[in-house]
């Protein structure tokens, strides 16, 4: 899967920084090129190693599981581990 479009990673940088205000109230001192260089970042990563992560996930779910379904496996994965709420 290709990284994010230009608009994507606008809308995720975007909902990232509304969702931050709502839960946290702030950023910090980060600022918002900061936030989006972090955004793009991610996205780079997650394209990069998405091999691995596939890898990662044992016979037979890697078969049956789609690539959606197991994009948010990962999501709810991390929502637990770092305990947000997905």
């Amino acid at each position: 899967m290709a990284v994010l479009s230009e608009t994507e990673r606008r809308l995720a940088w975007s909902e990232y920084m509304y969702d931050s205000a709502i839960s946290n109230g702030s950023l910090g001192s980060l600022l918002k090129t900061d936030l989006r260089a972090a955004i793009d970042a991610m996205d780079d990563f997650l394209n990069t190693n998405a091999g691995a992560i596939n890898t990662a996930i044992p016979l037979p779910a890697r078969s049956a599981l789609s690539t959606k379904q197991k994009a948010l496996l990962l999501m709810y994965v991390v929502a637990r581990r770092y305990n947000v709420e997905v």
